[in-house]
């Protein structure tokens, strides 16, 4: 997904120390879903207005229906049948529930910010991620395509207008970065239908948006990186892969996923 807390409306998404937040993030990327709510909801309590609480808590419960449904293992996202296909995998619906209401008091708290501060970039950066990652559970789990790219696109848009302005908020690149190579994987017809609807699908935009994240970001900066170790493997550069799984290996220990994923290419 700070000891100096965040104040939105005027700083940047990274802090000197680490904060709540950081700690979440860190406890989520770590596979420790249930410390993360925990973190989370602390964060929340001590900063009520701030929509990032809310949404750092529905980014914990994707994340763990992610890695319940093998989601975040590269077999789904290196396979085009497991990415592209439409089955519905079986969601946890209580879940569910939880996770569409941290969504909802995210998209609640971002509105009221912005009425009070019209294009604050904390909450611009909170609804960009909320419609995000309502996308991927859309697309992922429930496997319902048009809703998703729909949202895909606002979270894009969302995201370009944040960063006209602040460019330095690298965590929002993501949204850039994952509608462009995501539709890049596309067959050619059905990216130019989806080109013809405002989409973008551009395979090296999408990579080069990614690296800004991966490289710059804050609390999605270990996503990012494992997107494009996934990418790498669907490349065919698995020593590529390895540095950047070796790396998050080393910086989160208690996830089992990156050391498969490194005993799968040994």
């Amino acid at each position: 997904m700070y000891a100096a807390l965040l104040l939105w409306s005027v700083t940047p998404v990274f802090a000197a120390e680490p904060s709540l937040l950081d700690r979440g993030f860190n406890e989520m990327y770590n596979l420790r879903f249930a410390d993360a709510h925990v973190t989370f909801n602390n964060y929340a309590k001590l900063n009520p207005a701030d929509p990032m609480g809310a949404v750092s808590d529905a980014a914990a419960f994707l994340f763990s229906e992610f890695e319940r449904l093998n989601i975040l293992q590269s077999e789904f996202w290196s396979q085009d049948q497991s990415l592209f296909d439409f089955h519905k995998l079986p969601g946890d619906p209580a879940i569910k529930r939880r996770f569409e209401a941290a969504l909802a008091k995210a998209d609640s708290l971002s509105d009221a910010r912005l009425k009070m501060v019209p294009d604050d970039p904390g909450a611009q950066l909170a609804m960009a991620l909320r419609l995000g990652l309502h996308a991927d559970y859309t697309a992922l789990i429930e496997k319902r395509a048009m809703p998703a790219l729909t949202e895909v696109k606002q979270s894009r848009q969302v995201a370009e207008k944040l960063l006209a302005k602040h460019p330095d908020y690298y965590d929002a690149w993501i949204a850039v970065g994952l509608e462009n190579y995501l539709l890049s994987l596309k067959p050619a017809p059905v990216r130019w239908f989806l080109q013809m609807g405002g989409a973008q699908t551009d395979k090296a935009t999408g990579l080069d948006r990614l690296r800004l994240t991966a490289d710059k970001g804050h609390y999605l900066k270990p996503y990012a990186r494992l997107l494009l170790a996934i990418a790498d493997l669907r490349d065919h550069s698995p020593a590529k892969a390895r540095e950047k799984l070796q790396s998050l290996a080393n910086e989160f220990p208690g996830n089992h996923l990156y050391r498969e994923e490194l005993a799968k290419l040994h």
